[in-house]
């Protein structure tokens, strides 16, 4: 069969070159079409499902919103596990599905189940799933600062929120833009409990009032001569002032206003997060989430596209401050690789006209390798793969055995024509070379087609790997595979066409190539010595096996090698319980001094959350992105590994342990386990506060173990609560309910958002609740 196709292809060699110029014009298309990154995608295939149940405490989310969904959820389709965070406030449900699920399949089964969980949630809450991404699709990141002081923060998040959110939104592959710091504006209507009393109203009747006072209407059309009108009836609040002059009762003749009962002013909503820029100060920022499966260079080069053409539409003083950028690192880390992979094939060429001895039959090798190099992309393309360090990897593993075919052909039609020209004492004529060429390609083809494909073979147990495993070295024994694939294709096909026009003029043997002469010369020495001391040289070679065992054995062991991402990511975590007013000050102070040194280019700090549910941290967990220069204008003899224990020299906050690590590498790590270092223990038990006290003793062991840089526990309980009881007997004397004193405590002191304005395209909230001076009076 071998020797059929050789022949075939010999006898049809422009079909051939045809057949090959399409493949590779397919192969080009799916090298500029694959998608890049810099590390395989492994992360598990999840939804996330996300509750915000306003000023809830964490126990109650958990007892009434986490642990219904989590339940309904285990015995769904094609699920592995469903994990579980509840906050204040908020509910984070992960169900992770087995390897391999479509993610939209997943998603559809989501909402199917989280349907039927409805009834078993309370009446008021609307749980919803998040974004088809996850925290590792966070690819880009900027804040807004105005350095004219003209704009305040509220501002520049409404502008983040209501025109450069849905204008990033628009770009292919953006799955969401998340909202992060500034203060959301909020129309806040300070109730006098004194006044409430002296005319007889309650929260309530406050409440529905402004609701009522809160609306636009249509009244169909109306015709006047031959004109038609349509009918609206305006009464959207849009000013404080409109707030002030809504009606709550008449007495004695005289309308009660709101003003007259409570202050009415713009303010900021409760917010569990805050931005920070260079130790400068509070900014308002965004985190561009790309979506699963996308091009990660495509999407980013989207974002600064659009960015620029809103340029001119930012407010006056405002600018746009990159704070992270993926794309630097994937370029940076495929111009490195595809560096060393030219170097290699450089090297593989020399070599070849080296040995060879004849520059165009060395062509034969040096032609084929880049064809079946690109000819890969075909299939990675269309399997969806990634071109990323380990599906480029896998290509640089195969590039030695890739031209084996063409150079063993090559050499062995060099033989066939030296010893035909010793034999007949002349050259062979077109038809002589034709058959004689053709005749050395299919002796040695078979063999070497099939040994090529053992190779090729040889890396398929690495397709049974599951899990992260699996995402990660499978793009390397795909990349490889298919290399390997179309060499050995490539060896029974063009490479009998290439050396049938390549391989002509002198051919000078074997024996009389210097290079090769010398090699035998010093070689064959060695050879000679070996066979006549062969219990000397089996002995000295175990013995230097048995010397390896030991280092061996002291070798350090990780499942993925640590890439320099070029940046840093700083999660440092305080105990529960610090006020947001804390958590800017800590902040600012760390970012202050990672900006004092010299390596550092810009310092984007985050405390809580973002508005975005592939961001479910609590205020008091920070991450830090440090953006660092060119390692060229870094001090001489500065090294990653320096600057960080440098940083975490130079920060030492009381009560906070600092994790450094890069930014991708922990964001997978987080999604996978919920760890925010690389290495963690979980610890199971159902008594909180016994796992809080087990996790405390652990923390403190591990801290003093050799070359611990730091070790944090994370504190499960401990947070801080004012806790209102209610005095049934007391409440039925007054005639009063539970629920009745409970819309106090959580309307009058908590604060509850009663409506919401319509500002043209704009939303904002009004919210009801006791002045500052009633609520403090605890």
């Amino acid at each position: 069969m071998v020797e059929r196709v050789i022949g075939a292809s010999a006898r049809n060699k422009f079909l051939i070159i045809i057949f090959t110029v399409f493949a590779l014009a397919a192969g080009v298309y799916g090298l500029l079409h694959t998608s890049l990154d810099a590390i395989p995608d492994l992360s598990d295939v999840q939804v996330i499902i996300y509750t915000d149940w306003e000023g809830r405490s964490p126990d109650l989310v958990e007892d009434q919103i986490t642990y219904p969904i989590s339940a309904r959820f285990i015995s769904a389709p094609k699920v592995k596990f469903v994990r579980g965070e509840s906050m204040f406030g908020k509910s984070f449900v992960y169900v992770i599905f087995e390897d391999g699920t479509d993610i939209y399949w997943a998603r559809s089964r989501v909402l199917e189940y989280l349907n039927s969980a409805r009834g078993s949630l309370p009446s008021n809450v609307n749980p919803v799933i998040g974004p088809d991404a996850t925290g590792v699709g966070w690819v880009y990141e900027y804040a807004l600062i105005d350095k004219t002081k003209n704009h305040s923060l509220a501002d520049l998040r409404s502008f983040q929120d209501w025109t450069l959110r849905y204008a990033l939104e628009s770009v292919k592959g953006v799955s969401e833009v998340a909202s992060v710091g500034g203060f959301v504006k909020q129309y806040q209507v300070d109730l006098d409990p004194n006044a409430l009393l002296a005319y007889n109203l309650s929260v309530k009747d406050i409440a529905s009032a402004i609701q009522a006072s809160n609306n636009d209407v249509g009244g169909k059309t109306s015709e006047v001569a031959t004109t038609e009108y349509f009918v609206r009836g305006h009464g959207y609040i849009r000013t404080p002032a409109d707030i002030e002059d809504i009606v709550l009762k008449i007495q004695n003749g005289t309308p009660v206003y709101v003003k007259n009962i409570a202050r009415v002013h713009l303010g900021g909503d409760l917010r569990r997060g805050v931005a920070e820029l260079d130790g400068k100060g509070e900014v308002v920022g965004g985190i561009v989430v790309m979506r699963y499966g996308e091009n990660a260079l495509n999407v980013i080069a989207g974002v600064k596209k659009k960015l620029e053409e809103l340029k001119s539409s930012l407010p006056a003083g405002v600018q746009i401050i990159p704070t992270y950028d993926r794309s630097e690192i994937i370029k940076r880390a495929i111009e490195t690789l595809r560096e060393k992979l030219i170097e290699e094939s450089i090297v593989v060429a020399l070599v070849c006209i080296v040995f060879l001895w004849h520059v165009r039959s060395a062509l034969v090798a040096i032609i084929t390798l880049p064809i079946a190099i690109i000819l890969s992309f075909v299939p990675l393309f269309l399997l969806g793969q990634t071109s990323n360090i380990m599906s480029l990897g896998g290509i640089a593993i195969a590039i030695g055995a890739m031209i084996d075919a063409a150079i063993i052909m090559v050499e062995n039609g060099h033989k066939a024509l030296e010893h035909f020209r010793e034999v007949h004492k002349r050259g062979p004529d077109l038809a002589e070379r034709t058959e004689l060429l053709t005749g050395a390609a299919k002796s040695v083809g078979r063999p070497l087609f099939f040994s090529l494909l053992v190779i090729t073979v040889s890396f398929i147990p690495v397709f049974s790997l599951t899990a992260q495993e699996g995402r990660l070295f499978r793009p390397l024994a795909f990349t490889k595979t298919f290399a390997m694939f179309f060499a050995s294709f490539l060896g029974i096909t063009l490479v009998p066409v290439l050396m049938l026009w390549l391989i002509r003029g002198k051919i000078t043997p074997e024996a009389k190539n210097p290079v090769n002469r010398f090699l035998i010369w010093t070689y064959q020495p060695c050879v000679n010595f070996v066979l006549r001391h062969r219990k000397l040289t089996l002995a000295f070679a175990f013995s230097i096996l048995a010397a390896t065992a030991y280092p061996f054995l002291q070798l350090g062991k990780e499942f993925m090698p640590p890439l320099n991402e070029g940046d840093i990511l700083y999660m440092p975590t305080a105990v529960p319980g610090m006020s947001i007013t804390e958590a800017t000050q800590a902040l600012q102070i760390q970012d202050r001094m990672l900006r004092k040194l010299p390596e550092v280019e810009s310092v984007f700090g985050k405390a809580g959350q973002a508005e975005s549910s592939t961001d479910p941290a609590p205020l008091s967990m920070f991450e830090t992105v440090v953006q660092l220069k060119p390692s060229e204008e870094w001090r001489a003899g500065m090294t990653w590994d320096k600057l960080t224990a440098e940083m975490n020299a130079n920060i030492k906050t009381p009560g906070m342990a600092n994790i450094f690590w890069m930014p991708i590498q922990t964001r997978t790590e987080m999604l996978t386990t919920g760890f925010r270092s690389q290495l963690g223990v979980k610890v199971f038990g159902t008594d909180l506060s016994q796992i809080q006290n087990v996790s405390v003793q652990i923390e403190r062991t591990l801290a003093d173990f050799p070359n611990t840089r730091s070790a944090f526990a994370e504190r499960t309980t401990g947070g801080y609560f004012l806790d209102y009881t209610v005095d049934r007997k007391a409440a039925a004397r007054y005639g009063l309910r539970v629920d009745d004193i409970n819309d106090v405590i959580q309307t009058a002191i908590g604060g509850e958002t009663i409506a919401i304005t319509i500002e043209g395209r704009e939303r904002y909230p009004i919210s009801v609740r006791y002045a500052r001076d009633f609520r403090n009076d605890s």
